[in-house]
């Protein structure tokens, strides 16, 4: 989004607003998804499905030996899709809170994170040449277009040989903007374009099945 797409929210605090909303959340699965646990389970199944295509079929060649999980939580990703799949995860999460309460919600699998990272995702700077999959869900809109642009060209240099950025978002017919939590929910346009920008391209792209029809649409993108 760039600035000129946000004159009509509040560009000063922006990022300020987005953090003050997630301070505020309860650091539960219920909290993560905006009192919609009840979609965690297709959630996950449908990103296994997703990700196994790049990691465990015949001619696949990315690695499973370090993901990054973007807007992290308490790990419900990174404990139910990452850490089932990849032999280490970080965790890059905005809320200190939530990442104080991942040790407890992932148990023992912890000992697999080596890092918990408390940063917004427009800060991050991320180790060169180390992430195999880098997953980003139900983040990308609390970034302005510009920062996503730069947050997707330092994620290029975070990978491996043949690593892949995934993301798995909202999106909508008309770009809209959440006062509530600060965030944008962009077209599937705005992201293509967005991608381009940066120098990228989708290799892959699918629609989330089975979630209830009152929500938003949600898509996933592989882009390398």
């Amino acid at each position: 989004m760039s600035d000129s797409n946000l004159l009509w929210c509040d560009l000063a605090n922006f990022y300020e607003n987005g953090k003050k909303y997630w301070d505020s959340v309860p650091a539960t699965v219920d909290g993560m998804l905006g009192g919609l646990s009840h979609v965690s389970s297709v959630d996950i199944g449908e990103s296994i499905k997703f990700l196994k295509q790049f990691i465990q079929s015949p001619v696949s060649k990315t690695n499973t030996n370090y993901a990054l999980d973007c807007g992290a939580g308490i790990g419900r990703v990174t404990k139910r899709l990452l850490l089932p799949l990849f032999k280490q995860v970080d965790m890059l999460e905005l809320c200190q809170h939530f990442l104080d309460q991942a040790p407890e919600y992932i148990g023992d699998e912890m000992s697999r994170v080596p890092n918990c990272i408390c940063s917004g995702l427009q800060d991050f700077q991320p180790e060169p040449y180390k992430y195999d999959v880098i997953w980003c869900q139900w983040v990308l809109g609390h970034l302005t277009d510009d920062d996503l642009v730069s947050f997707f060209q330092k994620c290029r240099l975070a990978l491996t040989a043949d690593g892949l950025i995934i993301f798995k978002e909202n999106v909508s017919m008309n770009a809209e903007f959440d006062k509530l939590d600060s965030s944008y929910v962009r077209t599937r346009e705005n992201y293509l374009g967005l991608v381009e920008q940066a120098g990228l391209s989708v290799i892959k792209e699918t629609k989330q099945k089975c979630f209830p029809c009152d929500l938003f649409e949600v898509r996933m993108f592989a882009i390398k």
